[in-house]
């Protein structure tokens, strides 16, 4: 095996630590060269100065203890199969505790009598006395002994998290420090550690201060990775030719706007001129508009394409399902009246044409819709997916506007904005506020617009959270609460998380369920298929119920919408596919099942189908799970506020941020570890402005190699990376 006597972040770990242990780091943790295992961070660390002593434990605290293994034995369970290992351990002041592992014939050759380690866990008690019930424990070798703190990393059950710990102090002996990415002037700004220190202090700290500093130092490098590779793709996309189309005196918008029947909210009318004015320029708009449900971003989205038809192009409207495509297509047409009937008797002087194009539509309407958008005759065309094959093309498209844009990839997005010689106009929507943290790092190369306010005519929507595990009489009232809105005249909503019946695991309109410890002994979730027939014969007997999923055919779906639409069906049983999007008035009630399967958003979403018109909306969020769980905790949170944007930050602080932070990493992995949205939020509005006068100043980052190599690293796959040489 060959040696290196020194080496840098991108040397194969081979060479210096063996090839059977190289093999196991890249086949268990993806590690392959030295940068991948200095960068694997530890979880925690174990201060030796600041242990509790086992004589104060106290039940429900979690202890972390340096102690040593006095007794160890094997008994086989009362009720089960399987062995449970009863240990007891013994602290350096003499105290004793029992521990109990449950898959003792596992651990039983590590915990055996003289194993000195660190014990973690809960406090319980059993039989009267105190003990640790399967608790983490990590062995350590008298080299630990000298080091103040035990770096605890995340590992695996072939790759524990000693032996990883092993592997970097060996390999900390012989690299050398790397050159620093961040500018020397950034640093002294902020107070940074140099790169090289701060990753020898992560994994070896002789202080606190020491662990702080490093993690401060390596956060920054997350921030700054991912606010350039936002900046980068902001410039480049800048920088190409993109349809001037000023606002046209006397031309379709005006006259869309004077036979509005409303004036438009004061948050429509700013958002609507920062549209305006990005639409005349003659380089790219790429603009977020985040509102709250009902806040009237249709509108919003429609003076803008109106804008762009007035110039003599075409605006697309992408949806993410095809009901909510059709339901945009049909609502336009209202909006417009005449003025959106180009072509048909009746249809105003200078009215433009409608074209709605979906995946599924019969092989004669496709192919008229394509000859609309090929044609020109479309001023607008809307649809799903779909719009984005090659085969779909256009005139002359001014405009592409996302609707509900988390629903979407970034390569989606990019697929329609690519389109010819010109770049056409990118407006976003979403209807899910987005905090400003996530705005920053996740949209960062989109300007934000926050349309606040909600137009006149909408009603207050009333929450209350049906508790079954508590009070299981109350869902007989549920039902009964259906049938008084549909007695006054109403329609209501019942919401399931899946279809049922032909869905599976991987049924894409069940939900993911957040709280794997609370979940893994539930029923399945409820499914549409099987509440609907029950309560047409039970509970909701002799109102007319209709079905909607997105596995029917969309013909079907769209005749089901519409029935629902004109009051033909009083309570309509459905999945999330009218989570956004989805507009009935006279819809006033709103029952969600299994609402704990939901995420805040999500359930937010939902909500908002209500209260669309002038009576009062009412929403019952039906659960069975208990009080104390965090899944309650989630309908609790949604029960007390209607403002989405408040939810949107508790939403992030209730779920795991990697989820969140996915969405700008690419490949299987990302050098995104400690950047957290919560807690580094004034780290990444200062990285922001840092990375967009460094790509100012040199926009393909040529004089700065070290933060080309920092954002390839930050975003992962390096295929995805490559259009940084484009820049």
């Amino acid at each position: 095996m060959p040696q290196y006597d020194r080496a840098d972040l991108d040397s194969p770990l081979e060479p210096l630590l063996g090839r059977k242990t190289a093999d196991l780091l890249a086949a268990q943790l993806e590690i392959h060269t030295v940068g991948d295992l200095l960068r694997h961070y530890p979880r925690r660390y174990v201060d030796r100065g600041k242990l509790t002593d086992i004589a104060g434990f106290e039940i429900g605290e979690h202890v972390t203890v340096i102690a040593q293994v006095e007794s160890a034995s094997l008994r086989p369970m009362r009720q089960r199969r399987g062995e449970l290992l009863n240990v007891v351990i013994r602290d350096e002041k003499g105290a004793t505790l029992d521990c109990t592992f449950f898959n003792g014939r596992k651990v039983g050759h590590v915990v055996k009598p003289g194993l000195r380690a660190v014990f973690s866990g809960k406090v319980g008690v059993f039989n009267k006395k105190l003990q640790l019930t399967h608790p983490q424990f990590e062995p350590f070798d008298p080299e630990d002994e000298i080091r103040p703190f035990v770096s605890v990393y995340p590992a695996t059950a072939k790759m524990t998290s000693l032996q990883i710990a092993r592997c970097v102090r060996q390999v900390l002996d012989m690299v050398d420090d790397p050159t620093d990415p961040l500018p020397e002037s950034l640093r002294r700004r902020e107070g940074l550690a140099e790169l090289g220190r701060a990753l020898r202090r992560i994994h070896v700290p002789e202080s606190e201060a020491d662990h702080h500093a490093a993690r401060a130092r390596l956060v920054w490098d997350e921030a700054m990775g991912v606010q350039l590779a936002l900046a980068l793709r902001r410039e480049a996309t800048a920088q190409r030719p993109a349809p001037a189309c000023p606002p046209k005196p006397g031309g379709l918008a005006e006259a869309f706007e004077e036979q509005l029947p409303f004036t438009l909210t004061e948050g429509q009318q700013k958002v609507g001129a920062e549209i305006a004015a990005d639409l005349a320029l003659e380089h790219p708009m790429n603009r977020l508009v985040q509102g709250d449900v009902g806040a009237g971003k249709t509108i919003v989205a429609l003076r803008a394409m109106l804008q762009v038809v007035d110039a003599g192009k075409q605006a697309a409207l992408l949806a993410p399902t095809e009901v909510l495509a059709a339901q945009h297509a049909r609502s336009l047409r209202a909006m417009l009246g005449p003025l959106g009937q180009a072509g048909e008797l009746g249809a105003a002087e200078q009215a433009t044409k409608i074209t709605l194009l979906t995946g599924s539509l019969g092989t004669k309407a496709k192919r008229a819709a394509l000859l609309d958008a090929q044609s020109g005759e479309a001023g607008i065309v809307v649809g799903t997916h779909a719009l984005i094959q090659d085969r779909v093309g256009f005139a002359d498209l001014g405009l592409v506007v996302v609707d509900e844009q988390h629903r979407f990839g970034v390569e989606q997005r990019d697929a329609l904005r690519s389109r010819g010689e010109l770049a056409p106009h990118m407006l976003v929507m979403t209807a899910t506020p987005i905090p400003r943290t996530v705005a920053m790092t996740v949209y960062g190369d989109l300007s934000v617009s926050a349309l606040h306010g909600l137009p006149g005519g909408r009603s207050p929507i009333s929450t209350t959270v049906v508790p079954l595990a508590e009070k299981p009489s109350w869902f007989d009232r549920v039902w009964r609460r259906v049938r008084e809105e549909v007695e006054a005249g109403h329609q209501a909503y019942v919401v399931c998380p899946r279809v049922g019946e032909a869905a599976t695991e991987e049924d894409p309109e069940e939900p993911p369920e957040d709280d794997e410890s609370e979940e893994s002994a539930r029923r399945p979730p409820l499914a549409v298929l099987d509440v609907g027939p029950k309560l047409a014969e039970g509970a909701l007997h002799g109102l007319r119920l209709g079905i909607l999923h997105g596995k029917l055919p969309a013909d079907e779906k769209d005749t089901v919408m519409r029935a629902f639409e004109r009051g033909e069906l009083d309570v309509l049983v459905a999945t999330t596919v009218i989570e956004v999007g989805v507009d009935v008035p006279n819809a006033t009630g709103m029952v969600i099942l299994d609402a704990d399967r939901f995420g805040l958003s999500q359930l937010h979403q939902l909500r908002g189908r209500v209260g669309r018109g002038s009576a009062p909306g009412v929403c019952l969020l039906v659960t069975d799970m208990p009080a104390a769980s965090a899944a309650r905790e989630r309908l609790d949170a949604i029960a007390g506020t209607t403002d989405g944007f408040e939810l949107a930050r508790l939403d992030l602080e209730l779920r795991r941020e990697g989820d969140v932070l996915g969405a700008v990493q690419s490949g299987r992995r990302s050098g995104l570890r400690l950047l957290s949205l919560l807690r580094h939020e004034e780290i990444i509005a200062k990285s922001q402005v840092y990375a967009m006068d460094l790509v100012a100043q040199d926009p393909g980052l040529a004089e700065h190699p070290g933060l080309r190599a920092l954002v390839a690293e930050t975003i992962g796959d390096e295929e995805r990376a490559a259009y940084l040489d484009k820049v």
